[in-house]
């Protein structure tokens, strides 16, 4: 139980990863529970990615200089748009689109960045599994 403590906000993965790297749960929308991903749809991913703080889609596209918000590392990588269940873009920010909930349009969940067109990637942190 120490380690589990130790561990923090950081889910312990090996009970969301399968053997063969992909998502073993759901994925759902922390705020309205909408499923994004069914099981086996994503591989787990280690990449940095910068995420702006979590609000509705109207703020998203509103961010004007500094912008706050998490570098991220664990991620659900998925590399065509149509394996999602549930899942919204924002307006292009640069070279960025950023993944949302469709349902309720919190977000950014993930991100997806135009130069790669095979490279969805939903942050572990920004979603429950069930």
């Amino acid at each position: 139980m120490d380690n589990e403590q130790q561990s923090g906000d950081s889910t312990d993965r090996s009970d969301l990863v399968s053997e063969d790297g992909k998502n073993s749960k759901s994925v759902l929308c922390q705020r309205c529970g909408s499923k994004v991903l069914c099981p086996g749809m994503a591989v787990f991913a280690e990449k940095e990615l910068f995420l702006p703080s979590m609000r509705k889609k109207s703020g998203l596209s509103n961010t004007e200089g500094s912008v706050d918000g998490d570098t991220l590392t664990a991620h659900w990588l998925v590399d065509d748009m149509y394996t999602f269940e549930n899942v919204g873009f924002t307006n292009d920010v640069g070279r960025i689109k950023y993944l949302i909930c469709a349902d309720c349009e919190i977000g950014p969940i993930g991100w997806h960045c135009l130069d790669d067109k095979k490279s969805f990637y939903v942050a572990l942190d920004r979603v429950n599994h069930a």
